[in-house]
């Protein structure tokens, strides 16, 4: 009835629709061929509605390509489109004013009808699974005033005619892969209130029109690649409440008149590559700020006085930066949450440097606080143990702090994570830290710490990491600690520990004690254990890595050991063990293995050069001796007779076709698609470091499963061709064991028809020399510190050196590498050093050797400023003297852990001159820090004594091979075979013979 009195108001159609909509419905009972989207387009627009509409709503379905909830199959004819899942009509003219489908995961493109929906007001798909381009159409949409497309996949660019959408106020499509520029006529969008791009790939800079957006109060665009500099119009944004750029590549300073945004709350823009100093009356000019974060930056100077009246800050974060002086009182900012201000150079390493920690006991809502890697200095202040008990993290780390770890620390019931490791603490451990119960990460390492590990520590049921090495401890380790289930690193290593090992770490013991079977990591060595390795800790199968190196332990090595699967590294050197060492497990693999000074060891596989075992040892060992000389001799014979016949099989089809594995075979047919797949399509979260010429990701070819390091030239940079084929020609004819292999090149075009030019390399998983030398942590970071031992660092020197001689004099024509950096020097799984990029060598032949010409250079100055030859700056010609001083600044780089780009290395102070006056009598002072409290640790408690041993021997050497090698002069500097010499002979004086990789004390 009601559609017969709607279609009564114009009879003069009323019979023709009628019989339109008769003939439908007929077609549609008896399910007849003919039935199409545009009769029922026709049939909805006689009940009632737009045609245009539904058209647009059809086409939009139509691309639909994953509906996993079904939402969609609400979209059909039984019912009016106004009444489909997720669509809003107007009341009178019955066209669509809301799409609103977000949440529902659904996926495919964006259908370019979404233009016609013209009175469209609401655009919401956020958190789906869209994926193309941004349909240009969207610009169509004069009405619309909120564009959601935030949590998608959305590529290609911000369509540029959004500016035409003048009524548009929220505009979000963060977490997508969108590229290319912000389109400057955004600026045009007087109405906007809300801009977030972040969480994308764009690149250039905000656009200075952005200035004009007087409306705007949130511009959200961290977590892209953005440049450039921040301009003085960003100023003049006056409701600007919410501004945030951080963790891009933006550079310059903070103009002046950011700092007048009178009505901003959020101020963020960390993670970028800034500099110059905070303004002295910022919480003056930003009265309302309450989350201030310019970490990662290069902020130099004092933190202002003034921030003490930012009476609303909830969130300070300055860390990563290069801040000095002392903190003022903190007493007004009761708000706070987050105090992060770890490394900077704060402090002046005395006393009164951390008054400020009292200013903040009154402060009830305080959760983080890190000053770690700074310069403070001073007794740790008993106040610290009257903070609110909603302290979750707290971090000192890497100071130069005394005095004891309060007693009261216990009242701080919710921490979960506590760092006061590398400084110098001293006494014992606090009783009452068995009253935290959530701390789950508590490190003390490299500290003056004595007395006994507390039995109360297991009550501590939580932690998974524990890591007291490298102190005074003396007793037994706490049987308690079986109570600590979830414990997964356990480091006690360089101690005074002794006794045997406990039993309880086994899960092997009565329900009341509880087990600790899912420790992964045990240290614990250089201490003073005896006895043997107890048959309880064979129910630890889920560990990766023991060490009990150091020790007096005894007694065979358990076979046990060779079922631990999960098993990587196993350290049993200086003991006395004996017997036969197994030959399964981690045992088959000598660069995990470790057994040096353990003289009565024998058997086990070749690469460990251990002695054979005699009858009456092997008798002794294994009382099945007999049975298993007899298996090995027929399992001999078996093999023989088999490698015999593979031999003679192999040799007639080596004739007919190469061999080589899986993986190089895939790695020879790469292209860009399936390098696209590899790492993720570009993502940022496979970004593995950029450089001037390009950016290089990690990835995981799909068929074969091999991990690779895929380096991107930049198309728009001129220079980045030239370096590509330079690269190319140089790693193409070289192989050695410390240089990085390349694996194969690609030069075509992307899926735009852009170039597209990359190098595939082998992936090294332990990353640079650079992030081992100079690393921070997070306040999340729950990895072990990654620090560089002594021998580690030697063995480090010696592969470099190797590469650089291999290039210099054993290559057909010799290659000047011209850019050595601790950066360009990869590690791999085992700790050997590589040596990569090679986009700015030279290859020099050897007339060129010979020739007083000059060798020219395409790509300009080569090197990096710090490590770079002085004759280069001067115009002088390319040489492999140029290459040694390189390798000279970054040997002294490496043993003093001090950059030549250091600030401190200004006016005529250079990292050369600071070493060379420093040598012999102040070699302590110069020394990196680590390595003085490492050798402190190791059985010289009195720093005087370390002035006459073995290793300051080797030290003094290395620095003088580094002053010899950075000599101004090219004449005064030895050649690379020179110092592969000197480098060994100092390695072969120190004991171990093979370098074992890091892992935590």
């Amino acid at each position: 009835m009601e559609l017969l009195s709607m279609h009564l108001q114009v009879p003069n159609s009323f019979f023709l629709v009628y019989i339109q909509v008769i003939i439908l419905l007929w077609i549609s009972c008896f399910n007849l061929k003919g039935l199409s989207l545009l009769g029922l387009a026709h049939a909805a627009t006689v009940v009632g509605g737009n045609d245009t509409d539904l058209q647009a709503l059809l086409q939009f379905k139509a691309m639909i390509t994953g509906d996993q909830l079904k939402v969609m199959n609400s979209w059909n004819s039984s019912i009016h489109f106004c009444q489909w899942h997720g669509v809003t009509c107007g009341r009178n003219h019955r066209r669509v004013i809301k799409l609103e489908l977000q949440f529902l995961k659904l996926s495919g493109s964006l259908s370019p009808f979404i233009g016609n929906l013209s009175f469209l007001k609401e655009l919401n798909l956020s958190s789906n699974n869209f994926y193309n381009q941004i349909p240009q159409e969207i610009g169509r949409l004069r009405r619309l005033e909120i564009l959601e497309l935030s949590n998608n996949s959305m590529t290609g660019e911000i369509p540029s005619n959004l500016s035409s959408c003048s009524k548009i106020t929220f505009v979000s499509m963060r977490g997508n892969q969108l590229t290319g520029e912000i389109p400057a006529s955004l600026g045009l969008l007087s109405n906007v209130k809300t801009l977030g791009f972040a969480i994308n790939r764009l690149r250039g800079s905000i656009p200075p029109s952005f200035g004009n957006l007087s409306s705007l109060e949130a511009l959200i665009l961290r977590s892209n690649a953005l440049s450039g500099v921040i301009t003085e119009d960003i100023g003049r944004m006056t409701n600007l409440s919410f501004f945030s750029v951080g963790e891009n590549a933006i550079s310059g300073v903070i103009p002046v008149g950011m700092f007048n945004l009178s009505n901003i709350r959020i101020f963020d823009i960390s993670g970028n590559n800034i500099q110059g100093t905070l303004p002295s009356n910022l919480a003056i000019t930003m009265p309302y700020i309450d989350f201030f974060s310019v970490w990662g930056n290069q902020l130099s100077g004092k933190i202002p006085i003034s921030i003490s009246n930012a009476s609303n800050l909830n969130a300070l974060q300055l860390y990563q930066n290069r801040l000095i002086g002392n903190l003022p009182s903190l007493e007004k900012l009761d708000k706070l949450s987050y105090l992060l201000l770890g490394t900077n150079h704060l402090g002046n390493g005395r006393e009164g440097d951390l008054n400020f920690l009292c200013s903040l006991v009154n402060n009830t809502k305080l959760e983080s606080l890190d000053i770690g890697t700074n310069n403070f200095g001073g007794v740790l202040p008993e106040c610290i143990s009257n903070f609110s008990s909603s302290l979750q993290f707290l971090a000192i780390e890497n100071n130069k702090i005394l005095g004891r770890i309060p007693h009261g620390i216990g009242n701080l019931i919710n921490l979960g994570v506590l760092q006061v490791s590398q400084n110098q603490l001293s006494g014992p451990i606090p009783l009452n830290m068995g009253r935290i119960q959530k701390l789950n990460r508590f490190d003390a390492r490299y500290n003056f710490l004595t007395g006994t590990i507390p039995y109360n520590i297991g009550n501590l049921t939580g932690l998974i990491f524990l890591a007291l090495g490298v102190n005074n401890f003396q007793g037994n380790i706490p049987s308690s600690l079986g109570y600590c289930q979830n414990l997964l690193v356990l480091g006690l290593s360089y101690n005074n520990l002794s006794g045997s090992i406990p039993t309880q770490l086994s899960g092997l013991l009565p329900t009341s004690l509880g087990s600790c079977v899912r420790l992964e990591r045990l240290f614990l060595g250089g201490n003073l254990f005896e006895g043997p390795i107890p048959s309880s800790l064979s129910s630890l199968r889920g560990l990766v890595e023991l060490d009990i190196s150091e020790n007096n332990l005894s007694g065979g090595v358990p076979e046990f050991l060779v079922n631990f699967g999960a098993l990587q590294y196993i350290n049993l050197s200086f003991n006395n063990f004996e017997g036969v060492i197994p030959s399964g497990g981690v045992f088959k693999n000598a660069s995990a293995v470790f057994v040096e000074g353990n003289n009565k060891l024998c058997g086990g596989i070749p690469e460990l050069h251990l002695s054979i075992c005699n009858s009456k040892t092997s008798s002794k060992t294994s009382p099945r001796f007999k049975i298993v000389i007899v298996v090995v001799v027929v399992t001999l014979g078996v093999t023989l007779v088999l490698s015999i016949v593979l031999i003679i099989w192999f040799r007639k089809k080596k004739v007919q076709q190469p061999i080589s594995t899986f993986a190089e075979n895939s790695l020879l047919w790469l292209s860009y698609q399936s390098i696209l797949k590899a790492t993720n399509e570009f993502s940022m979260r496979n970004l593995v470091g950029s450089g001037s010429f390009g950016s290089v990701y990690k990835g995981i070819l799909e068929e074969s499963g091999v991990v690779i390091a895929v380096k991107v030239l930049n198309p728009l940079d001129h220079r980045s061709s030239r370096s590509f084929l330079v690269e190319c020609e140089t790693l193409k004819n070289i192989r050695h064991r410390n240089l990085v292999k390349v694996l194969t090149a690609i030069s075509g075009v992307d899926y735009q028809g852009n170039d597209f030019k990359a190098l595939v390399y082998e992936f090294m998983v332990n990353g640079s020399l650079e992030d081992w030398l100079h690393s921070s942590t997070g306040i999340s970071e729950l990895e072990t510190m990654r620090k560089l031992n002594f021998f580690q660092r030697v063995s480090v020197a010696v592969d470099v050196a190797h590469a650089l001689d291999y290039l210099h004099h054993h290559c057909e024509t010799s290659i000047i590498h011209c850019d050595l950096k601790p950066r360009n020097i990869l590690l791999d799984e085992e700790m050997v050093g590589h040596i990569s990029d090679f986009g700015l060598a030279k290859i020099i032949s050897a007339d060129e050797l010979n020739s007083p010409s000059k060798v020219s250079s395409s790509l300009g100055l080569r090197g990096t400023i710090g490590y770079a030859p002085p004759e280069y700056g001067m115009g002088s010609e390319l040489s492999t003297k140029g290459d040694v001083y390189s390798y000279g600044i970054l040997l002294l780089e490496m043993f003093t852990g001090k950059s030549p780009i250091d600030e401190r290395f200004r006016e005529g102070l250079s990292l050369h001159n600071f070493v060379k006056a420093a040598l012999p009598e102040r070699i302590v002072e110069i020394t990196d820090p680590i390595l003085v409290q490492e050798r402190v640790r190791r059985g010289t408690p009195n720093v005087n004594n370390f002035r006459n041993d073995r290793y300051l021997q080797c030290l003094n050497s290395l620095f003088g091979i580094g002053l010899t090698c950075s000599a101004e002069s090219p004449n005064e500097r030895i050649d690379m075979s020179d110092v592969v010499t000197k480098l060994c002979s100092i390695k072969d004086k120190l004991h171990p013979t093979r370098v074992p990789r890091e892992v935590p004390t």
